[in-house]
């Protein structure tokens, strides 16, 4: 859906694989915020180091790129210098609906390019996933008992498996968020669309990586796991990188969803 003018931008970036991923992110973001007149960057960055996980340093790299605020899921866990970060006040989110002692924090408030109060939210999906809290649960208590109210704009990122959950998250949350976007499956699908209530919806984003590659890692080092079952160590991919987003168009005041247009890149990378 072509958006109209006037109203508040935000790109929100699929998967980040690796050192392809990132260098796709440095060399096309900043002509892409320009083109487009973004207002604000979310990226869901639980796969930037080497495919698995996230560490201090790349994170820093991340945000220098411009992207604004960082979403993440079930990898974000496996690197451990990340623990410590997620305790400190860098824009970088693990789900939600994880156990309270678990570090970091599942929302935040941004200010968009222009001032405005964005609320970016992370949560998780359970099915074929961790048994965590019920994400749904998670936002209820989220958007009905916050000790203040959340901004208008609200932008959540649903990390998660399958296309059922998510597009039931973004049924239980039309009116009441500007956007579900689903990250995980890095694979981009084509629902991008207003819901009734005014929530911009998507089952999954994509990724930003390699293109020519199963889920932004090294054919052969997956395919042996289809054939032989054997358990072969996943290398990231090499080659153009596929960049996939959407760009959600909201208004201030309301929050409400008013576009939603897929976007997506080649990028070349060294």
């Amino acid at each position: 859906m072509t958006p109209s003018s006037g109203g508040l931008r935000i790109l929100c970036i699929g998967d980040i694989i690796g050192k392809p991923g990132r260098l796709a992110i440095a060399h096309a973001l900043p002509d892409l915020r320009a083109e487009l007149g973004i207002d604000l960057v979310i990226a869901n960055g639980e796969n930037t180091a080497a495919g698995m996980g996230l560490t201090p340093s790349l994170a820093e790299e991340l945000l220098r790129s411009g992207i604004d605020v960082i979403t993440s899921g079930n990898h974000i866990w496996d690197k451990r210098e990340i623990y410590d970060y997620l305790d400190g006040d860098r824009p970088v989110l693990r789900p939600l609906n994880y156990p309270h002692d678990a570090p970091g924090r599942g929302w935040l408030v941004h200010h968009a390019a222009d001032g405005t109060e964005v609320a970016v939210i992370n949560v998780m999906g359970r099915v074929f996933m961790n048994q965590l809290d019920s994400p749904f649960g998670a936002m209820d208590t989220l958007l009905d008992q916050a000790a203040e109210p959340l901004p208008a704009v609200r932008i959540v990122d649903f990390h998660c498996e399958i296309t059922s959950e998510k597009n039931a998250m973004g049924w239980y949350l039309d009116g009441r968020v500007t956007g579900v976007v689903g990250t995980h499956t890095h694979v981009p699908t084509a629902d991008a669309r207003l819901l009734p209530g005014g929530t911009a919806y998507i089952s999954d984003l994509g990724m930003t990586g390699p293109r020519d590659s199963i889920i932004g890692f090294a054919i052969e080092t997956v395919i042996p796991r289809f054939t032989a079952h054997l358990p072969t160590r996943f290398q990231v991919g090499s080659g153009p990188v596929s960049l996939n987003a959407v760009m959600i168009e909201a208004d201030r005041a309301s929050g409400h969803a008013i576009g939603i247009t897929q976007v997506q890149r080649l990028v070349e990378v060294e």
